[in-house]
């Protein structure tokens, strides 16, 4: 039998709680989204007046940065070397920054998705809440 590791429903809340608190220091909406490390959506919250946009790019920044493995930035400057961002043949892999992928024990165990603030703000948000409820 195989077994992997994943985000835990627990540790999916506690992101989104503590996304949830930095959004409200840019005095901005987010949409978040927790995927586990096969791109499933484990949570998501859009919150009040996030546009429906943000609500599928976070989305989009979770399902990518865990199948993927990397952060989506990262992905967006490989689309943008090879100028040609559908050669992935997944129409929900997204090269815009806010997808970080969760690592324990050197293993990819899920993905976090921040949209609805600047690209920068979306990407640090992102890793400072894994860093909360993760430590690193």
């Amino acid at each position: 039998m195989f077994q992997y590791e994943k985000v835990s429903s627990e540790e999916a809340m506690k992101l989104l709680s503590f996304s949830i608190l930095e959004a409200k220091k840019f005095n901005k909406p987010i949409a978040i989204a927790v995927c586990g490390p096969e791109g499933e959506l484990i949570a998501f919250m859009r919150m009040d007046g996030t546009s429906p946009a943000a609500s599928r790019i976070a989305q989009n920044k979770g399902y990518t940065s865990a199948i993927d493995r990397t952060e989506t930035s990262k992905m967006g400057e490989r689309m943008r070397a090879n100028d040609n961002p559908a050669f992935w043949g997944d129409e929900r892999v997204t090269g815009f920054g806010g997808g970080i992928p969760i690592i324990q024990n050197n293993k990819v165990i899920g993905g976090l998705g921040i949209s609805g603030l600047p690209e920068a703000d979306d990407i640090r948000v992102a890793k400072d809440a894994i860093k909360e409820v993760f430590g690193y």
